[in-house]
C-alpha cells in the first residue's frame, strides 16, 4: 500500500498512531512500527527531556523500524521546555516529528537541518495551509469526531478531509473517527493518503493502559462522549463518565464557569491515575466517537493487517458497484 505518506515516513502501511498523553509510550509505539505503521512517542508524557531520551532508547530496543515523537505546543503561561524536548528527539536520531497545537514554525528549520520531517496536526483547512506555507512536510487533520481538542469549527471528517485534500499540496493524513479499514478507505477516497488513529490504538493489547479502560472503550457507543471546555473555547472530546459529566454541568450552570472552577476535575494526574488504575470514573479519559465502531482488543499487528485487508476490499467493492 504505497502512498506519498508511506514514502515520506518509510513505512509499509499509511497508518499512524497519533501522540497521546500517558499512552504514547515505547510499548505501543514499537508495536505499531513493528506492524508496519508509524508509532509515536508523546514527548510531554515524559517528565523532562532527559526522560524522553531514555524512552526513545527503550523504544529503539523494541523496534528497528521508524517511529516518531509528538510535541504538542500549547499556549500557556508556564510552558515546558519545548525546544529541549525537540533537541532530545533529534539528538537521539528520531527523524519524524509530529507537532500539534500552535504553529511549529520556530522549530522547522532545526528539524530540517537534522534531516527530520514534520507532520503537523491541525483542525482546520486555514491552519493546514498556514503550516504548509511554514514548511511542514505533511498535514494530519482532525475531524470533529476526534478525541482531544478537535477545534471550534465543528466540521466532521467527511467534509473536512475532502476540503483539506482540495486545498493542500503536501501529503494529507486523515485523523479522527477512524478505526477500521472501511473508514480508512473512505478517508483515502476523499483525498487523504494515510490515516492517524488514537482511540483505536488504545484498545489494543500493547496499549499501556489498564484492561478495564480498554473494555470500557469497546463497550461504549458513539454517543458516549462529552464535549468539555466548550464555554472556554478550547473544546475537548472525552469519554462520558462521572468526571466529564460534572465538568459539563459546571460549565453550563448560570453565570458560566472559569477554568479554575473545573481545574480539580481535569487535572492531568487524575487522568493518568484513571488509565493506570482502571477506574473509569477517576479522571478524564480522552476518547473519540469511534468507540462505537470498536468491539475487540487485538494486537497492533492483527489490527493493521485487518485494516489494510478491509480497506482494499472496500475500495474494490466500491469500484465493482460503480462499474455495475
Amino acid at each position: 500500500m504505497r502512498t506519498r505518506v508511506t514514502e515520506l515516513l518509510a513505512i509499509r502501511y499509511p497508518i499512524i498512531q497519533g501522540g497521546m498523553q500517558w499512552v504514547g509510550r515505547a510499548e505501543l509505539a514499537s508495536a505499531v512500527s513493528n506492524a508496519g505503521g508509524l508509532g509515536i512517542l508523546t514527548a510531554l508524557t515524559q517528565p523532562d527531556p532527559e526522560a524522553l531520551r531514555g524512552e526513545i532508547a527503550r523504544c529503539r530496543a523494541m523496534t528497528d523500524r521508524p517511529f516518531g515523537v509528538n510535541l504538542t505546543i500549547l499556549p500557556t503561561t508556564k510552558p515546558p521546555p519545548y525546544e529541549e524536548f525537540m533537541d532530545a528527539a533529534l539528538d537521539s536520531g528520531v527523524r519524524v516529528i509530529e507537532t500539534a497545537g500552535r504553529s511549529p514554525k520556530e522549530f522547522i528549520a532545526k528539524a530540517k537541518a537534522a534531516g527530520a520531517v514534520i507532520v503537523h496536526k491541525c483542525t482546520a483547512v486555514r491552519h493546514a495551509l498556514s503550516a504548509e506555507r511554514a514548511g511542514v512536510d505533511a498535514i494530519s487533520i482532525d475531524g470533529f469526531e476526534a478525541a482531544g481538542h478537535p477545534g471550534e469549527d465543528d466540521v466532521g471528517g467527511l467534509v473536512l478531509f475532502a476540503a483539506a485534500a482540495r486545498a493542500v499540496k503536501i501529503p494529507l493524513i486523515a485523523s479522527g473517527g477512524i478505526g477500521s479499514g472501511r473508514g480508512m478507505a473512505a478517508a483515502m477516497m476523499l483525498g487523504a493518503e494515510g490515516v492517524n488513529m488514537g482511540t483505536r490504538f488504545c484498545a489494543t493489547r500493547e496499549a499501556p493502559i489498564h484492561d478495564n479502560i480498554k473494555r470500557a472503550l469497546i463497550t461504549a457507543t458513539e454517543l458516549d462522549t462529552n464535549l468539555i471546555f466548550r464555554t472556554l473555547r478550547n473544546t475537548g472530546r472525552v469519554m462520558k463518565n462521572s468526571v466529564s459529566d460534572d465538568v459539563v454541568a459546571i460549565e453550563n450552570r448560570p453565570g458560566g464557569a472559569t477554568f479554575e472552577d473545573i481545574r480539580p476535575l481535569v487535572a492531568g494526574a487524575r487522568g493518568k491515575a484513571a488509565l493506570e488504575s482502571g477506574d473509569v470514573d477517576a479522571g478524564l479519559v480522552w476518547a473519540s466517537q469511534v468507540m462505537g465502531l470498536v468491539d475487540d482488543i487485538p494486537t497492533c499487528a492483527e489490527l493493521l493487517e485487518r485494516m489494510v485487508a478491509e480497506c482494499r476490499e472496500a475500495m474494490q467493492a466500491g469500484m465493482r458497484a460503480f462499474n455495475a
